[in-house]
């Protein structure tokens, strides 16, 4: 065998990589057929998926193993032997994508336009530094995200659920009357969009408290609509499952807590109470605006939630593709895990339920208020 052959083999056997400094490793994610680990570049921002044999290997790469350290705990985790094909194969891999410690960064990606879109329909970005800006309200905001602030506020707020669920029929009606005084219905369209502009912020602000980051807080419109966005990014790969909960479900909860004050000026007001009727349309329209976001339909919080749960990416999509696939070729859809089988064909019946629930209460409130 060639001499320079046999030094660069006993080079590349004796190389400790090490990942470069900042790269981020999601959880396993169930995508497809497949479970994969999405890897990112901590200054380029760009990311690709691995699979679990590579991520077992990738997630040990300290600086202090050879392919020898490394072999023999493969084999004993997979029961087949790292070829030295293979391992070449993914430090090659990491290295043009400059994962590796020592490996030049690649350019970073330019910044997105700061408006997009036209009169009718479109998006500006509003801050320069939406990271350093999100990252200041938390220092400001800290003291009120302990757990001894908001424990107490999330059961105030399921207390006010089931107070309200118990009172359905006042809520209607004093929806009814709400809709029939327009300087009141100013006002709790104010309000409402005031609780959506903190519920983008909520998010940007819990990703700070646990690590995130904020890449964008921007204005959407679509006329005659215009909403604030807070883009977060990087929370995918916390590794604590709370961490991503909290994060998807921060906006939610701040609008629950925003109708506190409300519900209980509401609960205080005798019945018949002319103000009592508009507190009780505004803490539906508020209490619906805030629990909508929970449902876990595409693209909604309560979508992400449940993606974070079921350690699943794209599960809307990759549903559509299995029952697809299950329609046109059987054969490749039942070579799916069976977890993945049951569980992309659980979401399509839930899906069909929700949304079918969702018609069904709309045309009931609906009747409600034109008939009450």
């Amino acid at each position: 065998m060639n001499p320079a052959t046999d030094r660069a083999r006993a080079a590349a056997r004796a190389y400790r990589p090490a990942l470069g400094p900042g790269v981020l490793i999601s959880p396993p994610l169930l995508r497809g057929p497949r479970t994969v680990h999405l890897l990112k570049h901590p200054v380029s921002g760009a990311a690709f998926e691995v699979g679990p044999k590579e991520h077992f290997l990738i997630s040990r790469l300290d600086g202090t193993r050879t392919l020898d350290d490394l072999a023999p705990a493969y084999a004993e985790r997979f029961g087949r032997r790292l070829a030295e094909e293979h391992w070449n194969r993914l430090l090659g891999l990491l290295g043009t994508r400059s994962l590796l410690a020592g490996a030049p960064d690649p350019p970073t990606a330019a910044p997105p336009p700061a408006r997009t879109g036209g009169r009718w329909h479109g998006t500006r970005r509003l801050v320069a530094d939406a990271d350093r800006t999100t990252a200041r309200l938390h220092r400001v905001l800290r003291p009120l995200l302990h757990r001894a602030v908001q424990l107490p506020l999330l059961a105030a707020g399921l207390v006010t659920v089931v107070a309200l669920v118990l009172h359905t029929g006042e809520l209607l009606d004093g929806t009814g009357e709400l809709i029939r005084e327009p300087a009141a219905l100013a006002g709790a369209a104010l309000f409402l969009w005031f609780s959506i502009t903190l519920h983008e912020l909520a998010h940007g602000i819990a990703a700070q408290h646990y690590g995130g980051t904020v890449t964008e807080i921007g204005l959407r419109w679509r006329f005659p609509v215009a909403m604030l966005y807070c883009t977060v990014d990087n929370y995918l790969f916390l590794p604590a499952l709370r961490a991503r909960l909290v994060i998807a479900g921060a906006g939610a909860h701040l609008n629950m807590v925003l109708l506190l004050p409300f519900a209980l000026w509401w609960s205080l007001l005798p019945p018949g109470d002319p103000t009592r009727a508009l507190l009780a349309g505004l803490l539906l329209l508020g209490a619906v605006q805030g629990l909508s976001n929970l449902v876990p339909l595409p693209p909604l919080d309560g979508y992400r939630m449940l993606g974070h749960l079921l350690g699943t990416a794209r599960l809307a999509p990759e549903t559509r593709a299995y029952l697809a696939l299950r329609r046109n070729d059987p054969d490749a859809a039942a070579a799916y895990p069976r977890r993945a089988r049951r569980l992309y064909t659980a979401y399509a019946a839930g899906f069909v339920a929700l949304v079918l629930l969702a018609a069904a209460g709309t045309c009931a409130a609906a009747y409600q208020l034109l008939t009450g």
